[in-house]
């Protein structure tokens, strides 16, 4: 059933029809609808959902017919109820030996005309496809339901003989063919062949393409000649136990494609500027390093140290970033490494490692680099002042929700000043992490005394909608 409804469009299409999927209610007392689609090449006759609605037993004749006879049925004159004539159809659903529910295929006769050759061609094969589901050959035994977007009917659309020759090309596949290099009929032509000479001129042929190009296997491949990419997508026609030919779809992705190789580039150039940054960082902190050690008065070698922390942390960040296509990072590998360079700083006598407790998750680079800053001036901070000379426990506590990461850092150290006061702090350590949590993160900070003895500190971060 899913198989069937990931791939239905084709079948409305070619029918002008929209299609309503009916299984039979457990107890037998009538139909509920499970599934509706709309064509994309005429008019629709459903404007509302008809989806969880149920027929009760006997109230739409045409459904039990097709169910109980295990046919198509075309019975009956056009409906006039809804104001427009409507011809209606059933299809039965096999699958193996069983049959699943049925398709009323309801066609908007109010805009009929004489059908031009493209139309006849639609609606042959249409019918094609109905007697390929009454008898289940479609959708294809093992093939993947239809999730990404494959060529549609209005994309272009070739039918094709049991020797794979071109019985009929549409206006659009004509076109890409011509983009692709063609300047003979296509009609007539075998289309493997005429495919692989146009795109393989100097190269060894593809046998997919053989393949897809003439029919034999429900398959969809690419193929490119003279900066035209067209993608091809083949629906073996076997009606009765014999293959009586194909459908070939066509689409033309050359616009898609060049977008696509567009963002492949732009990620690549995007990493190396991440892996340039963290070079630079890097360096910067191995001279901020050296001219630490060369300082003789310990607070401006502390100073330094500081600062080597906060930009190492920084360039964790754009380290993680330079190996992913996207500009988002596992932060919990960040936290981890931040976690493990606070407890390297640690006095030996203090015996401090610091440890985590839940799970970030992926974010994005605009809270990760902020977020590991405040890490790096919180653990630093706890180690410091909370924890110097001392054993203790250092934990970040980590709690994400849908639209929220809650990140709790405790020690049970020394604990807070007598009257200290978050906004009136002088350490330049607690301003850097106000100024990210508030202004950049527009979180929230509080640092209060832990139960127990020392410190906790708690940030309240948005997460943006994914």
């Amino acid at each position: 059933m899913h198989s069937l409804v990931s791939d239905w469009q084709l079948l409305a299409d070619l029918s002008f029809a929209d299609l309503i999927l009916w299984i039979p209610l457990k107890d037998g007392s009538g139909w509920i609808a499970v599934a509706q689609m709309r064509p994309t090449t005429g008019p629709t006759v459903y404007h509302d959902d008809i989806v969880g609605m149920i027929a009760a037993r006997g109230e739409r004749v045409l459904l039990e017919i097709a169910w109980d006879e295990r046919r198509i049925c075309r019975e009956g004159d056009p409906d006039w109820s809804s104001g427009v004539p409507v011809r209606e159809e059933t299809i039965p659903v096999r699958r193996a030996d069983h049959f699943l529910g049925v398709i009323q295929r309801s066609t908007n006769l109010s805009s009929a005309r004489t059908p031009s050759r493209l139309e006849l061609t639609y609606l042959q094969s249409a019918s094609d496809l109905a007697q390929m589901v009454a008898e289940g050959r479609f959708p294809f035994s093992g093939a993947e339901p239809i999730l990404v977007r494959s060529p549609r009917v209005g994309d272009g659309l070739l039918r094709l003989d049991r020797a794979g020759r071109v019985t009929y090309a549409s206006p659009n596949a004509l076109s890409a063919y011509r983009r692709l290099g063609l300047n003979a009929d296509l009609v007539g032509a075998e289309l493997g062949r005429t495919t692989a000479t146009l795109c393989y001129r100097d190269e060894p042929i593809n046998e997919n393409l053989m393949i897809v190009a003439s029919g034999r296997e429900p398959r969809e491949t690419e193929v490119e000649s003279g900066g035209t990419v067209v993608q091809l997508r083949a629906i073996p026609l076997v009606v009765g136990g014999g293959r009586i030919g194909a459908l070939v779809l066509i689409r033309d992705v050359t616009e898609l494609r060049r977008r696509e190789r567009e963002l492949m580039t732009k990620d690549a150039t995007i990493r190396e500027i991440h892996h340039r940054v963290k070079n630079n960082l890097q360096t910067v902190a191995a001279l901020l390093r050296l001219q630490a050690r060369r300082l003789q008065v310990p607070e401006g070698r502390e100073a330094l140290e500081e600062a080597v922390r906060r930009v190492g942390s920084i360039a964790i960040v754009h380290e993680t970033l330079s190996h992913t296509p996207e500009e988002q990072v596992d932060f919990d590998d960040i936290a981890d490494r931040v976690i493990a360079m606070t407890g390297e700083v640690a006095a030996p006598e203090a015996q401090v490692v610091p440890r985590r407790i839940g799970a970030f998750g992926v974010l994005r680079s605009e809270i990760a680099t902020p977020l590991a800053m405040v890490l790096t001036e919180l653990l630093q901070n706890a180690v410091q002042h909370g924890l110097a000379h001392r054993p203790g426990k250092l934990q970040v506590i980590v709690s994400r929700g849908a639209e929220r990461l809650d990140v709790i850092v405790s020690d049970d150290g020394t604990g807070l000043p007598e009257g200290f006061d978050l906004d009136s702090s002088t350490s330049l350590g607690l301003q850097i992490v106000r100024t990210l949590v508030v202004g950049e993160l527009s979180g929230r900070l509080t640092i209060e005394p832990r139960q127990g003895g020392g410190t906790e500190v708690t940030l309240g971060i948005p997460l943006p909608a994914v």
